[in-house]
């Protein structure tokens, strides 16, 4: 069975695994959580071959760094596979990144770290999510089925976040690292804690500035390790909030403007539209369900 969307795609069987490997998704582009139910896989994934065995649950980040080679199936290979776009996911880590202390930690968790072992009620939760997409996917098209899938498809994503938070992994991988990192991944770093502190803060300079660093060469470690501008990284954690004060709450363009210390309400109109191609009373008439 494979079942797929634009943003999303579900596979249980071989060829709908190869398909989505070869013709759908990048390592850049895409978050893929994979189940094996029996037998493994070996995969070339960061420089090394790497096995998925009966039991284990895959987790691949959208990555600019690692990258996912060939891979060689075992004949008795089982499994199931949830493929999302990176937008997804990002959208989801802008949405808590102000409230997510190892945000970047558990990230770099994952890069390095893409097995885990999964207990019974971990495979419960995944198979239901994957039913849930499965039963959505094969429902006739509606104005609602893709807000549903992507709800669903965010909801497994948290409880993916959820079990490493169960695993107690997470804070020991950042003690263990914390002195050996490399100067860009450390400014990084503070740069995502910043966004964190001060989300109203808009301008590279001022992020550029904390850092001790210029603003070109702020840019440009964003770039490395992410495949984006810091322009781009505070427009979109800008934007997320924007987006959510518009669905989620009744309060006045005005107010919203005032508590996201934008100067004004036209700035903050103006803003919005350059972001999202709508003015705020529109989106939020088109995005509210």
């Amino acid at each position: 069975m494979t079942l797929f969307t634009e943003h999303l795609f579900l596979t249980n069987d071989v060829e709908g695994f190869r398909q989505c490997r070869e013709k759908r998704t990048t390592s850049a582009t895409a978050m893929t959580v994979l189940y094996c139910k029996e037998g493994y896989i070996d995969v070339f994934y960061h420089g090394e071959m790497i096995r998925i065995k009966k039991g284990d649950l895959f987790v691949r980040i959208p990555d600019f760094t690692h990258q996912l080679g060939p891979y060689v199936m075992s004949p008795d290979f089982a499994f199931e596979q949830i493929t999302v776009n990176a937008s997804i996911y990002e959208q989801i880590m802008f949405d808590h990144i102000r409230v997510e202390p190892n945000w970047y930690s558990k990230q770099e968790y994952i890069k390095a770290n893409p097995i885990f072992p999964i207990n019974e009620v971990s495979v419960d939760f995944f198979e239901t999510y994957f039913h849930l997409l499965e039963l959505q996917l094969q429902d006739n098209p509606s104005d609602y089925r893709k807000q549903i899938l992507m709800l669903i498809a965010r909801g497994a994503t948290i409880e993916m976040l959820n079990y490493m938070d169960k695993l107690a992994i997470v804070d020991d991988y950042q003690s263990l690292n914390r002195e050996v990192v490399n100067q860009s991944d450390y400014t990084f770093r503070e740069f995502t804690r910043l966004l964190q502190q001060h989300p109203h803060e808009r301008e590279v300079q001022w992020y550029a500035k904390n850092l001790n660093i210029t603003p070109k060469y702020l840019s440009e470690i964003c770039k490395e390790r992410s495949g984006k501008s810091a322009s781009q990284w505070i427009a979109e954690i800008t934007i997320s909030e924007i987006k959510h004060y518009l669905r989620s709450t009744t309060l006045p363009i005005h107010e919203i403007a005032r508590q996201m210390e934008f100067p004004n309400a036209s700035f903050f109109c103006q803003y919005t539209k350059k972001h999202t191609g709508l003015t705020p009373n529109h989106y939020r008439k088109a995005k509210r369900l």
